[in-house]
């Protein structure tokens, strides 16, 4: 007899002697018959124990023991239309416990209670429920589907170091330090960007890898320390080339994970656009809502608040929400007024549009305002109008844009297995850091700007933008790449322009400048982010449902209950001492 999966079982099998291989998932003894759900990675069976030894044994087992068992498939006299193999059932000849099991910490249900603490430190139990289950099956489709494609469109695949040169321009290196070289160390990476760009001064010309990353910085649920990348990159293409192929690879994942049809070619929209209408550089299309720039209404307003805003250069947005100025109470919206002061925003006033327009401004418009806000915003009876006004734009549009995200959730206009697909192109080159006191880089310092803005890059940081783009899922941020810079001159400038001296050039990236005086091709990549678009694809909202071994928002790992302490020994030989705080 061979060995089959549980969940391939159907009536066709009726009469066929089989053995299969399981956990105990569930039993119930009925006093001389025995029924046992047997569970394996393909699904659950139903197994039956009379009579005799095999009802002893069956009857004595406990939860989530392991069994090796034989028997002939037979059809069931009571059918579950729940389970796949509802029509049939195995009724037992032999039952051969493999090993047994103590006292579990939780339930393996779906539906499980478990503090998700407790879950993440028995995590290979947890693994055996069904939706962390699938989701890494769904994780691994993703990444055969993904070398599949790439295999055909000539790409290949090649491995890049772990142990890097540390080059801190952007988030915080992950250190790690030399035993031989004393005092020194190296950098897990935080992408393999300078190695792919090497790969094309080689020659490779395509190249993929899926890349495990590092980055030491604070979390949330969409991130983790450690992550992995589809990175890609090509030579002797332009933006359009990059994200057409990416475009086209993201369907062929869609189609072969989920069977779902994305119409290309992708909506495409500018970066201001994005930032001006949605308050968000990945915004949420699944549902309409855009935020409206009412500045103009209150040019010559009395109100002071707004006018002290305006005369200070700030700016007055506001989203309107249809149809639901009843469904809010004051309780409700005091709550959405401490929401977007979380943005710094220093207050939420509201409108609701009936045949008396009532709300927290009302009393302090003109009917001049109040009737240009009626035709510009086409607000009709039921309206309600949130506004935001802030002498920092950034504010305003933060503030807004994570409001119209927070409403759509809890009004429901979020269908689900809805996917909304797009580019968001056209980035700044540079955005100003308060802490640093200068200009760092948008993306990184090898993102070329935009032909038209080369000049820029050392008169007006504050205009320049660069042929970067991100692919925006759902209103998360999927994947992200850049046409590089392969001319010697123009990365020079862009170093200049991040005010790196010439010891700052050397010391971090003296290699990569080198490589590009011998010949480097144009080229151009991007990195989708695989965490979280199988998280994506998953349906969950939380990345560690599908990773397999996942870090807490806290950066621990409660299993292996690291990081953690190491001995004197191993630090001195690395010539390390530890400062107690």
């Amino acid at each position: 007899m061979k060995v089959i999966n549980n969940n391939s079982l159907r009536n066709k099998n009726i009469g066929e002697m089989v053995n299969l291989y399981g956990w105990v998932a569930k039993k119930r003894d009925l006093g001389g018959v025995c029924f046992i759900d047997l569970r394996d990675r393909s699904g659950v069976i139903q197994l039956v124990a009379r009579d005799g030894e095999v009802y002893d044994i069956a009857s004595s087992l406990k939860s989530e023991a392991v069994l090796k068992v034989s028997g002939t498939v037979m059809e069931r006299e009571s059918k579950n239309p729940n389970m796949d193999t509802g029509d049939i059932e195995v009724e037992l000849s032999s039952i051969e416990v493999l090993n047994s099991s103590a006292d579990l910490p939780f339930e393996i249900v779906d539906d499980t209670t478990a503090l998700e603490d407790t879950r993440l430190k028995y995590r290979y139990l947890d693994i055996r429920r069904n939706p962390i289950k699938n989701n890494l099956i769904i994780r691994h489709k993703i990444m055969m589907a993904v070398r599949k494609f790439l295999d055909k469109e000539d790409f290949i695949e090649i491995e890049t170091p772990v142990l890097c040169k540390s080059t801190p321009e952007g988030a915080r290196d992950y250190l790690v330090p030399s035993r031989v070289n004393k005092g020194k160390f190296y950098a897990l990476p935080q992408s393999p960007q300078i190695f792919k760009q090497l790969l094309m001064v080689g020659g490779m010309e395509r190249y993929f890898q899926i890349a495990k990353c590092f980055r030491d910085e604070d979390l949330r649920s969409d991130r983790q320390p450690e992550f992995t990348q589809v990175d890609l990159e090509m030579s002797f293409v332009d933006q359009d080339d990059v994200m057409n192929l990416t475009e086209r690879l993201v369907a062929h994942v869609f189609k072969e994970v989920k069977n779902i049809d994305i119409k290309l070619p992708l909506r495409r929209m500018e970066y201001d656009e994005a930032m001006e209408k949605y308050g968000s550089d990945k915004p949420d299309l699944r549902f309409d809502m855009p935020i409206n720039n009412i500045t103009e209404i209150f040019k010559n307003t009395e109100f002071t608040v707004f006018k002290n805003v305006i005369e200070s250069c700030g700016i007055i947005n506001c989203l309107v929400v249809k149809g639901e100025a009843d469904n809010y109470s004051r309780k409700s919206l005091d709550q959405l007024t401490e929401f977007v002061k979380t943005y710094k925003a220093s207050g939420l006033a509201y409108l609701k549009i009936n045949e008396e327009v009532t709300g927290s401004i009302a009393k302090v418009i003109s009917d001049e305002e109040l009737a240009k806000m009626k035709e510009e915003l086409h607000l009709e009876i039921g309206d309600l109008v949130l506004i935001v006004a802030d002498n920092k734009r950034s504010i305003v549009k933060a503030a807004l844009g994570a409001l119209r995200c927070k409403l759509a959730r809890d009004l429901g206009l979020i269908k689900d297995g809805d996917y909304k697909l797009l580019w968001v192109i056209n980035f700044p080159s540079f955005e100003y850091s308060e802490d640093e006191g200068r200009y760092v880089a948008c993306h990184h310092p090898f993102t070329a700007p935009l032909d038209s803005d080369v000049d820029k890059l050392l008169t007006d940081k504050a205009h320049c933008y660069s042929k970067a783009y991100d692919i925006v899922i759902n209103g998360y941020e999927a994947g992200g790449g850049s046409i590089r810079i392969h001319r010697e001159d123009v990365q020079e400038k862009m170093f200049k322009a991040l005010e790196l001296s010439k010891e700052d050039i050397e010391d971090k990236f003296g290699f990569f400048v080198e490589a590009l005086k011998y010949g480097t091709p144009p080229h151009g990549g991007l990195a989708l982010g695989l965490d979280r678009f199988t998280m994506l694809l998953s349906g969950t909202e939380n990345i560690r449902d599908v990773i397999a071994f996942p870090k807490t928002a806290s950066a621990n790992d409660l299993m292996c209950e690291c990081p953690n302490t190491v001995s004197d020994k191993q630090l001195n030989e690395l010539g390390i001492s530890v400062e107690k705080l």
